[in-house]
């Protein structure tokens, strides 16, 4: 994990390693989740994936970036956003920074629908204005097969906001967190 090293490791992992910059929001997820949950999966997610795929290759980590742009969200409380053009500026600086520290292969791993085509453009343009490799993809859209493999999306919409696929992921990972009084049910 990024955080947990210190500048000289840093320095010395920075040609050879693939950095993942895992992105979320905080935001209202109905009455049943909690507002960490884009935050919580995509850290998890890019954690397990980075844990796997070191196998192969090199990679480290980042924090989460907890804020996403969430606007769409303010009406129903329980949500914190920055503006689209704020959200944009802020991933270029991260993906500036990373750049800065010696990394030339960078991934941004989404976790929230609204940071979706954001986070792409952001991948595109750092690679125009730098010699690096980048990339950016939404969790789900990079296991879109397997998970309708599973029937995933028989169950609602995927990802579906607050929905069957997020609070089983939750459910999962932080079931502890969840209002189980207040979970959807499904009409057969």
């Amino acid at each position: 994990l990024f955080a947990e090293l210190n500048r000289t490791q840093l320095a010395a992992a920075a040609a050879d390693s693939l950095v993942v910059l895992p992105v979320g929001a905080t935001e209202q997820h109905g009455p049943h989740l909690p507002t960490g949950t884009d935050y919580f999966t995509v850290e998890a997610i890019s954690r397990e994936a980075a844990a796997r795929a070191s196998a192969e290759i090199p990679v480290l980590v980042t924090p989460a970036l907890p804020f996403g742009s969430s606007e769409h969200h303010l009406m129903y409380g329980g949500t914190l956003s920055l503006s689209t053009e704020t959200y944009y500026r802020v991933l270029r600086e991260l993906v500036d920074s990373l750049v800065t520290d010696g990394f030339t292969r960078i991934f941004i791993v989404n976790g929230h629908g609204g940071n979706h085509e954001l986070v792409q453009l952001a991948a595109r343009d750092l690679g125009l204005k730098h010699p690096v490799s980048s990339g950016a993809a939404s969790f789900w859209t990079v296991a879109w097969d397997a998970l309708v493999a599973l029937d995933a999306h028989k169950l609602g919409r995927l990802p579906g906001h607050a929905g069957f696929f997020e609070t089983s992921l939750m459910l999962h990972l932080h079931g502890e967190l969840i209002d189980k009084s207040k979970l959807p049910h499904r009409d057969n």
